[in-house]
Order: C-alpha cells, then sequence, then structure tokens
C-alpha cells in the first residue's frame, strides 16, 4: 500500500478535487472530443506527479550507533574537506545528497542520538547544487550528537523550485535513527558534516536511499 507523507495531506486532497473538477467540467465546456481526452490526461499526469513526490515509503533502518545511514533519497553530489562556520567553525568533511523532484523528499535522521542545536534560516532559492546555497539559501541547521560519531551536523537546502521546508528536530529531544525529521517540498539538498577521518560507504554520483542506506561507520 503506498503512505503519503503528512505533509503533503492537504496538497494531495486539494489536487484531487481540482483533478476530479477539470475532467468532469472538460466535457461540458470543450466539444472536441480528441481535445478534452488529452486535457484530461494532462490533468491525470499532474496529479500523478503530486503523488509521488509526497510518497512516503517504510524504511527499516539498521539501528546502528557506528553506521551513519542516508538521510534522504537522492544522488551524491559533493565529498569534500570544508570550513562549517555556523556550528563547529573548523574543518568537517562535508557529503551532500542532491534530491530531483521525482526522489522521495523525507527528511529522515541519519543516526540516533540527542539534538544539541537546530535553528532556521530564511534566505535564497538559488538552485541546490550551486557552491552558495549551504550558506544563502533558506535552510535549516541541526547538530545530533552519538557516542560514536560524537556531533554530526545536517542541513536541509531550499532549491529553486522548494518553498518550504519542515524540519521537527528540536534542541533536546532523543531521536531514532531513520525515523521521521521533516521534509523539504519540490526539489532540494541536504548537506551532512561529519568528523574528519569518518569512514564513508560512499562515492561522488552513487544514488543514496534514506532511511535504510549506510554511507558512513565508525
Amino acid at each position: 500500500m503506498i503512505r503519503f507523507h503528512k505533509e503533503g495531506y492537504k496538497i494531495i486532497f486539494i489536487a484531487l478535487i481540482v483533478s476530479i473538477g477539470g475532467i468532469l467540467l472538460l466535457e461540458k465546456l470543450i466539444e472536441t472530443p480528441w481535445l478534452v481526452k488529452f486535457i484530461q490526461i494532462l490533468i491525470i499526469g499532474f496529479l500523478i506527479i503530486i503523488l509521488q513526490f509526497f510518497r512516503n515509503p517504510k524504511r527499516e533502518a539498521p539501528l546502528d550507533d557506528n553506521a551513519l545511514v542516508a538521510p534522504v533519497d537522492g544522488k551524491v553530489v559533493v565529498i569534500e574537506e570544508v570550513e562549517e562556520p555556523e556550528y563547529f567553525k573548523g574543518k568537517r568533511l562535508q557529503v551532500s545528497i542532491f534530491m530531483s523532484p521525482i526522489n522521495v523528499h523525507v527528511t529522515r535522521y541519519a543516526m540516533s542520538g540527542i539534538v544539541k542545536y537546530s535553528k532556521y534560516h530564511p534566505g535564497k532559492y538559488l538552485v541546490a547544487w550551486h557552491p552558495k546555497a549551504s550558506t544563502e539559501n533558506e535552510r535549516t541547521t541541526v547538530v545530533i550528537h552519538n557516542n560514536s560519531f560524537g556531533d554530526v551536523l545536517y542541513r536541509q537546502i531550499a532549491g529553486a523550485l522548494a518553498k518550504r521546508i519542515v524540519n521537527y528536530a528540536k534542541e533536546g529531544d532523543n531521536i531514532i535513527q531513520g525515523t521521521d525529521a521533516g521534509f523539504i517540498k519540490f526539489g532540494s539538498r541536504v548537506d551532512l558534516f561529519l568528523p574528519l577521518g569518518t569512514k564513508l560507504n560512499v562515492s561522488l554520483g552513487d544514488k543514496v536511499k534514506g532511511g535504510i542506506q549506510v554511507i558512513a561507520q565508525k
């Protein structure tokens, strides 16, 4: 059975009403049968896109403190040592995962632990793969601590199409690996900032699955 994320319920309901109303009205407003069928197919296609965007497949995380899972579905577009200026103010290993509009957009906790920091930043809507997107776009920054990895920061970043980031992490929360951490609506990316020397299980260009695929280990 297909599951949908709660952040999509309102949009899905509106899309269903509009789609059904449009399909029924077309036959009364347009007399050309082939044109009616063509527009109806476009409406159904639009509805399918909305439904697939908000799908929320059930995932079983490994629940391993020594493993870090991908927080989202998508493609690994950055692996590099960088300066992280907001929280660590020092060198970290950055791993960035880009989500296209066809990917599942649920954000999941990459590891179990305690939320030490959670902050929302308004900003621009540069394309998600832009080098400055991590520091200039609308974004949320969350830091989780566990005994194996120490502090790990992840950042939800809005893209050119994303107009709303949903973040459930609150400081002091005890969170469980693989559970729902939020949602980013329409095209975006997530950056992870890991301790230097972290052993990665992914390479540039790899496609990953959020909540289940181990991308780093201690």
